[in-house]
């Protein structure tokens, strides 16, 4: 039986002009202290979603283990007042910042008993997995002017087309950042 969710899955995250969004080894270093280079940056009339102004619209987030590992390393929990769910068979932890849910149909089933009204869907396999069950709405990708030639892939195998209509794209000068924002139109 297929109910209709009143939630949006959203995707916001940074990736390589290959696909990656990691080093093999998991470093961000690419991403968060860029070369400076001289960027140019055209004007858009209709930007793509920032950070500042994506994050504050999610109540929830959806991570891997991988990334909820990562997420413990940085110098202070990022995401103070949205509930947080790390999609996990073998995670057991008393944080209590956190649920803990084997499956994406267990994710499912929790989003639809809270009501929350934006999910943050963070990490690459949590992506594809949420992709691949048709619970991404919106993707917003900033590609980085850079080729890894390797690392951990955002995207994976689908059994169909994942259709795409861009709400909006803009560049930024001081990273190269061409960010894009896609409303997921079939899944």
């Amino acid at each position: 039986m297929t109910t209709t969710r009143e939630w949006t899955g959203c995707v916001f995250i940074g990736v390589s002009l290959d696909g990656f969004i990691a080093r093999p080894d998991g470093s961000l270093d690419w991403l968060t202290a860029p070369a400076l280079q001289d960027h140019v940056a055209p004007a858009s009339t209709t930007p793509a979603l920032v950070w500042e102004t994506f994050f504050p619209t999610v109540d929830t987030v959806v991570m891997g283990r991988s990334t909820y590992e990562t997420v413990l390393g940085f110098d202070e929990w990022a995401f103070d007042g949205k509930d947080v769910v790390v999609l996990s068979t073998t995670l057991r932890t008393d944080d209590p910042r956190i649920h803990v849910a084997p499956s994406v149909e267990d994710v499912r089933q929790l989003l639809d008993r809270k009501g929350p009204g934006r999910v943050y869907v963070d990490g690459g396999r949590t992506i594809q997995s949420f992709l691949a069950a048709g619970l991404v709405d919106e993707l917003t990708l900033s590609v980085a002017p850079l080729l890894l030639g390797t690392g951990k892939r955002l995207f994976g195998a689908l059994d169909r087309d994942v259709r795409l209509t861009v709400r909006g794209v803009h560049t930024t000068a001081d990273d190269g950042l061409v960010r894009v924002t896609y409303a997921v139109t079939s899944a």
